[in-house]
């Protein structure tokens, strides 16, 4: 379940939406529901023993999440929603045009001819907030009829008047046109014309300081303000007009997850999703096809827009079939800008959602998991079944802060408290030369320790500890060494040929054996034994292709955290970050005895030793690091230290 907000349904067996609810965080509300049944309050346990399945929509913002939940509790009517089936409904900003001079107010139930709405809001006091804000810019009138008609008599201003909250028309301050046009500003504005309102603001602002009138200016400033925070774009409602089925797509190699909003009258009327397996490979273009002569081939149901993530292949012959489908035109295209781009960007969300949804109960089900297993050992030619898969990932960018990943499964689910990284060295201490060197490094320093984990000392995931002794290296204040698990079944490299011909070396080097081996090449998904010249191809659609996928995705992104950590780590940390073996308790000590980095840099390398852990040869890594960085670079790199006026001059 996303962290995200979102509206939730519950279904009853036979498929019907028994509850629709909102979040703001959609796991923490779902999570509430899974409870002992006897801590549910009476209505709530009712309603989840009748449930069979929850399914859930991500939006962007709470305000989104409110108006979709009260649209699809308008469209669905479920049982358990008493809260609006009665004559309670959200609040709306309601705008009287039809009146002589019309007013903004709160306004529930059903709509009205000759009223402009705008909302729905949560709560009236939303409503009232913005209207405050906003009536110092647009002074429309706010105030009741009966109110008006006795100010009227009286032939004086209310308080709002005298304040510059209202243009007064109850007392002829301005003329019928005069707040016409203030009402016809103020709407246009809410429609989502900010940038001429607030342009024109800064506009008399500017002049205003300009003739030192700073009251003034002050004033337009606060305006300036009002307007920018005063409405919260809300991507679920387009105009009222708006007839549009909106798609997204999130894919992988082998699976597609497909959503769809079908958008009527500017609302959101309902949502589609489906998990389709590529069964050969199809460019985005020709699977938006496929998708919309599916759907559209057979159906009078064809709405005047419809917005894909990218233009299908055959636009023009697709486009001719759906508008004979539909009896008029149609309009296929990319979204790219305004309300539809934002709407279509929240579906995208919903469909990687859906095919990580769709990952996580395939690889929990224990059938798909014995199966990809066994087509594994089948394809392999393996004796047993690989119960323990390791696979080994390298991430840097342009070789430098190289970080290695080595991720595990066992019985076909990830087993993360297993996982490791490694900070490449080199055999310079700067690095691998490419990814075969990294590669061998990571593999050298994995298996030269296979043993039974000691429980006891602390897991390097926790951030604590040196690279060095994440994987395995000694240290004077902490003689004993974390070893590794036993070795796997099947050790999955990323990459072809040269990668897995290196970690071949390396396991032969080593005296390792009775470990399978094989290289996963991303581009189409081949897999390459050591030593052969062709690679093994998977049936697409096959469990073991797919449990393969998991693995090698879950090092790819277990690589690029650690990296990115890494590289935000050097790009603010200090220099002694990036001495290779130098942990962050090593730093302390150094930083304790010292009191400083330029300290550290005037000591002798036989000053540094007389620190708890280091020892010479670290001391002479920390002292050629701390030169090298002293060392003066680019094209003025060596010349004389100019004179300050010189330095002027030049």
């Amino acid at each position: 379940m996303p962290l995200n907000p979102g509206v939730y349904k519950f279904r009853d067996a036979y498929g019907r939406v028994i509850y629709v609810g909102k979040a703001k965080n959609l796991r923490a509300r779902l999570s509430n529901y899974f409870q002992p049944v006897e801590s549910l309050a009476p209505r709530t346990r009712r309603m989840v023993t009748s449930a069979a399945s929850v399914e859930w929509t991500v939006v962007g913002t709470e305000v989104e999440a409110l108006s979709l939940e009260y649209a699809w509790i308008k469209r669905f009517e479920p049982r358990f929603n008493v809260k609006y089936r009665d004559d309670k409904s959200y609040p709306y900003l309601a705008i009287t045009v039809a009146e002589e001079y019309p007013r903004a107010l709160v306004m529930r139930g059903a709509k009205r001819k000759g009223v402009r709405y705008y909302g729905p809001f949560g709560q009236a006091w939303a409503i009232r907030e913005t209207l405050d804000l906003l009536t110092p810019v647009f002074p429309l009138r706010t105030c009741s009829t009966t109110v008006f008609q006795r100010y009227r008599q009286q032939g004086r201003a209310c308080l709002r008047g005298y304040i510059d909250k209202c243009s007064a028309p109850c007392v002829g301050r301005v003329t019928p046109e005069e707040h016409r046009r203030i009402v016809d500003d103020f709407m246009a504005f809410l429609d989502g014309d900010t940038g001429r309102f607030l342009e024109g603001i800064e506009r008399a602002m500017r002049q205003a300081a300009e003739l030192e009138d700073f009251e003034r200016a002050a004033r337009l400033r606060d305006d300036a303000a009002a307007l920018s925070r005063v409405i919260e774009r809300n991507v679920v409602v387009l105009p009222d007009r708006t007839e549009a089925d909106v798609y997204a797509l999130a894919e992988d190699d082998l699976e597609a997850a497909i959503q769809v909003f079908m958008v009527r009258r500017g609302r959101i009327s309902g949502q589609r999703g489906w998990i389709v397996e590529k069964v050969e490979d199809l460019t985005l273009s020709e699977l938006v096809a496929s998708l919309l002569l599916t759907v559209y081939g057979e159906s009078s149901d064809v709405p005047r827009e419809i917005l894909v993530p990218a233009l299908p292949a055959g636009l023009d012959e697709l486009t001719a079939l759906l508008r004979i489908q539909r009896g008029g035109p149609v309009d296929v295209r990319v979204p790219r800008r305004g309300d539809k781009r934002a709407l279509a960007a929240t579906l995208a969300v919903n469909a990687e959602q859906s095919l990580a949804l769709h990952k996580a109960r395939r690889s929990s089900d224990l059938t798909s998991r014995s199966q990809a297993l066994q087509d594994l050992q089948e394809a392999l030619d393996l004796d047993d079944a690989p119960l323990r898969i390791e696979c080994y990932d390298i991430s840097h960018t342009g070789g430098t802060f190289q970080v290695g990943s080595m991720v595990v499964f066992e019985d076909g689910l990830a087993r993360k408290v297993e996982y490791r990284r490694f900070n490449l060295r080199g055999p310079d201490g700067l690095g691998a030369a490419d990814d075969t060197a990294a590669i061998a490094e990571v593999l050298t320093r994995r298996f030269k320790h296979s043993e039974v984990p000691d429980a006891d000392f602390p897991d390097p995931l926790d951030g604590q500890l040196s690279s060095a002794q994440q994987v395995g290296g000694s240290s004077p204040s902490r003689p004993s060494r974390r070893h590794f698990a036993y070795p796997p079944n099947l050790l999955v490299v990323d990459g072809g040929a040269a990668q897995a011909g290196a970690a071949a070396k390396v396991l032969a080097d080593l005296g390792v054996t009775g470990v399978a081996l094989i290289g996963l090449a991303k581009r189409l998904e081949e897999v390459w034994l050591p030593g052969e010249v062709f690679p093994v191809i998977l049936a697409r659609g096959s469990e073991g292709l797919y449990l393969l996928q998991r693995v090698r995705d879950e090092a790819h992104r277990f690589a690029i955290g650690a990296h990115r950590k890494r590289r935000a780590k050097a790009m603010t940390g200090s220099v002694l970050d990036e001495v290779p073996g130098l942990g962050q308790a090593k730093q302390r000590a150094l930083l304790k005895r010292f009191g400083s980095v330029k300290r550290i840099r005037q000591a002798t390398a036989a000053e540094l030793t007389q620190t708890d852990g280091i020892g010479p040869a670290l001391a002479d890594r920390i002292k050629r690091h701390l030169q090298l960085k002293d060392r003066p670079t680019g094209p003025a790199a060596g010349a004389e230290e100019l004179a300050p006026d010189e330095k002027m001059s030049q």
